[in-house]
């Protein structure tokens, strides 16, 4: 009795595991069916409306570099602090 036992929870297991790939794989598949969803209807923008999306990416780049830089610059100014 102990070996039927044991493949049924080996198998009850492996059905539990499939499950929550299955779950997984189909959450992967509906990202990617919007991402490329999404791309498409990018592509069908006019050129000004591409331009304007594109100036918004750099700016939010931007933003986040100088965010960056003060952040490294406070850090570097606290090190100084601490070594006097």
């Amino acid at each position: 009795m102990g070996i039927i036992n044991f493949f049924k929870k080996a198998f009850g297991d492996m059905k539990k595991s499939a499950k929550a790939q299955h779950q997984v794989d189909k959450a992967q598949f509906n990202a990617v069916k919007a991402e490329s969803r999404a791309n498409w209807e990018e592509a069908k923008m006019s050129p000004a409306q591409r331009q304007e999306k594109m100036q918004r990416e750099r700016d939010e780049k931007i933003a986040e570099a100088n965010k960056r830089t003060a952040e490294a610059n406070e850090r570097i100014e606290k090190a100084k602090a601490n070594r006097k």
